[in-house]
């Protein structure tokens, strides 16, 4: 399982996602262009200390991460796009362990192209007078589901 980040506007939730990954053995795909600078000084700042744990890859565009994901398929699976204009919950889907949970921008989700190449795309069931849950505690929710499905958490010892 992956988790990719569709050119991510808030380095906080960036930082959040990444520092998952390291605690979680969950690798990212970042892909450009972010809305903010992207560097490890930046990420430090905003209190990442776990750069050095996490497996994460920068990709230039939509069209460099497909690219990359055509020549490696042996880690990159389905495209699971979570969306607000889905009808199907997260809840409800079966993972696969290649699958990639795809997150859109804070401020504007994916275009329309990207939502048409996903392989699925899922919601979060939630109140219907809000408007979406924040991207990093969302990703944190599907990934943890996904986690589950396919026994793929890190073991514990003892």
């Amino acid at each position: 399982m992956r988790l990719a980040l569709f050119q991510p506007d808030i380095p906080q939730n960036t930082g959040t996602l990444l520092r998952l990954g390291a605690c979680l053995d969950v690798p990212l795909d970042i892909i450009e262009p972010c809305g903010f600078i992207f560097n490890e000084k930046a990420m430090r700042r905003a209190g990442m200390d776990y750069l050095e744990m996490v497996s994460y890859r920068r990709h230039n565009s939509w069209a460099d991460f497909l690219q990359y994901r055509q020549e490696h398929p042996e880690e990159y699976g389905r495209i699971v796009l979570l969306t607000t204009h889905a009808s199907k919950p997260y809840t409800e889907f079966e993972f696969q362990k290649n699958d990639i949970i795809l997150m859109g921008r804070e401020s504007a989700g994916v275009p329309e192209e990207v939502h048409q190449m996903a392989d699925a795309r899922l919601l979060i069931p939630m109140n219907q007078n809000a408007r979406s849950i924040n991207v990093a505690v969302s990703a944190v929710m599907v990934v943890g589901e996904c986690l589950r499905q396919t026994d793929a958490f890190p073991k514990v010892e003892g």
